[in-house]
């Protein structure tokens, strides 16, 4: 793990550093500033969060707090898998659930309305296209009332299914941009051939669209497992029962109801972002593979 962080760092600061001028003094020093100071603000609080978990209650809640580790302990992680008030587990794979789920549902319907608005010709293709940008832009806040009334109608709220339903609302948008600007990019030709073998539409679309768009596609199913694994605002208004609770939920639940349990809400926390984390690290490099030039030249 630490190799491979260390490798995709490596990797960011060759890209980084192709952009400024490599004979002037200035411009290194203002790199190397600028590049110092992102990576304070942006790794600041995944540095807290961790050392707070790491750390016994009597350091945390000590007269002179420092940000150095001193004595280390795992006590907060195990107290979260034998709570027997605090089901880090059950909200682990609540999200786990929920999140997957949603990503693979808005893939697969992703792929079918990215290749109709770039393949297909039909009226109000620029209309719909349109509006999928605007249902994007739209808060989770100003629909969420809506959402909610259309669920209890149904019968749907406190239950999985409602969490589905809205994440996928939430996460087709994005999903339908992302893979109808790369399908614009693939060649037309590569598709007639397959049609002239012999494929139906849905075959060209499984057999040679989407192995062609292996690296957006991996791609867009990352975000959308993020967007759903960190959501807050749906879940909090559709869950009641403790059992079906997520984690962002979950952790906030434990903040509210629980004095002086920071240690354990770090520990939450920093396994709350680790599946995100080693997902990115895994599957990044697989995102920017060329295997749409390889399949052409083939």
């Amino acid at each position: 793990m630490i190799l491979r962080i260390y490798a995709q760092v490596r990797s960011s600061l060759g890209v980084l550093k192709t952009g400024y001028d490599t004979d002037s003094r200035l411009g290194h020093l203002g790199f190397y500033l600028s590049l110092a100071l992102t990576l304070l603000i942006a790794l600041l609080p995944f540095y807290v969060m961790l050392i707070t978990s790491l750390t016994p209650d009597a350091a945390i809640y000590s007269d002179d707090p420092s940000l150095l580790p001193g004595e280390v302990t795992l006590s907060q992680y195990s107290v979260l898998f034998t709570s027997e008030t605090f089901a880090f587990t059950s909200y682990f794979f609540n999200s786990a659930i929920v999140a997957l789920v949603t990503a693979s549902f808005s893939l697969v319907v992703g792929v079918i309305g990215a290749y109709s608005f770039t393949r297909l010709e039909f009226p109000g293709n620029g209309l719909v296209r349109r509006g999928v940008v605007v249902v994007y832009m739209l808060s989770a806040i100003t629909v969420v009332v809506p959402l909610f009334q259309l669920l209890a109608r149904f019968g749907l709220v406190d239950t999985r299914l409602s969490l589905f339903i809205t994440y996928t609302v939430s996460t087709l948008p994005l999903t339908l941009y992302m893979l109808w600007n790369y399908f614009e990019s693939l060649p037309v030709e590569i598709e007639e051939a397959a049609l002239l073998d012999g494929y139906s539409r849905v075959e060209t679309i499984f057999r040679v669209v989407v192995p062609l768009s292996l690296p957006v596609l991996v791609a867009a199913f990352l975000f959308a497992f993020k967007i759903a694994w960190n959501e807050y605002i749906f879940a909090s208004v559709f869950l009641k029962s403790q059992a079906k609770l997520t984690l962002p939920i979950g952790i906030e639940q434990m903040n509210s109801n629980f004095n002086n349990v920071w240690g354990q809400i770090m520990a939450a926390s920093f396994l709350t972002t680790l599946p995100i984390i080693v997902m990115f690290l895994y599957l990044e490099q697989y995102m920017v593979k060329g295997l749409t030039a390889g399949a052409v030249e083939g």
